[in-house]
């Protein structure tokens, strides 16, 4: 699985992205996470092979999430689905 390390900063956190490389809402929160110097590894999903897929699933299943992206994992505690601009801030203390 090709997992991306964006350098940040804002070393705070450990924040890992599950996203779509055609996603609108995947883009605004990598601009999120980018404009405020988080540092974040990411994981486009879309380009995993099916059986790396099928290990991010269980992963976000397993914590408690449901399919979709975004999907934000903070500390490997916090889940946030989808782009909540209001919960990211929160979460990550920006």
């Amino acid at each position: 699985m090709r997992i991306t390390k964006v350098k940040g900063e804002n070393k705070k956190h450990k924040v890992l992205l599950y996203a779509l490389s055609t996603c609108g809402w995947c883009r605004k929160t990598k601009k999120l996470l980018a404009d405020n110097s988080v540092e974040y590894e990411y994981v486009d999903v879309d380009l995993c092979s099916d059986e790396e897929y099928e290990q991010i699933r269980d992963d976000i299943i397993q914590r408690g999430g449901r399919i979709a992206f975004p999907t934000l994992i903070i500390d490997d505690v916090k889940l946030i689905t989808g782009f909540d601009e209001d919960e990211i801030r929160k979460a990550l203390g920006i």
